[in-house]
């Protein structure tokens, strides 16, 4: 027969491993609850190089999303108007029932601008697609 301690012991195992059992059930719950759904978007431009991207969306991870969202958007716009890159100038999200909005400004460019956050219009798309985040 067991000792009290072992059995003690042998009871806590079982325990930790039930509790880790039901923590990935809830994670994966929450993955699928967390499923971005990206609604309106409104690119208007605001001269040559200067573009404002209005996006809303509900779900996923919030800010991150939204920010990731308004940047998609111009990368695409970037690509389809034959343009190279886009600079990101700043970005002001906020969220009111659960609705996440994001004002983004962006300038596009044929060549590499200047600034530390740059991106390059083609590859932003093709790792948007991947991601399943609409890119116009």
């Amino acid at each position: 027969m067991a000792s009290p301690v072992t059995t003690c012991l042998m009871m806590s195992a079982i325990l930790v491993g039930l509790a880790g059992c039901a923590g990935a059930k809830d994670t994966d719950q929450d993955q699928a609850a967390a499923a971005p759904i990206y609604q309106s978007a409104d690119i208007l431009r605001l001269d040559d190089t200067l573009v404002a991207f209005n996006v809303r969306m509900s779900g996923g991870r919030g800010a991150e999303d939204v920010a990731d969202y308004a940047r998609c958007l111009a990368a695409g716009y970037t690509v389809e108007n034959n343009y190279g890159f886009a600079r990101h100038v700043r970005t002001k999200i906020d969220e009111e029932g659960g609705v996440w909005r994001a004002d983004a400004v962006y300038t596009i460019s044929p060549a590499l601008p200047r600034g530390l956050r740059t991106i390059d219009a083609e590859v932003t798309v093709a790792d948007c697609a991947e991601r399943g985040i609409p890119t116009v």
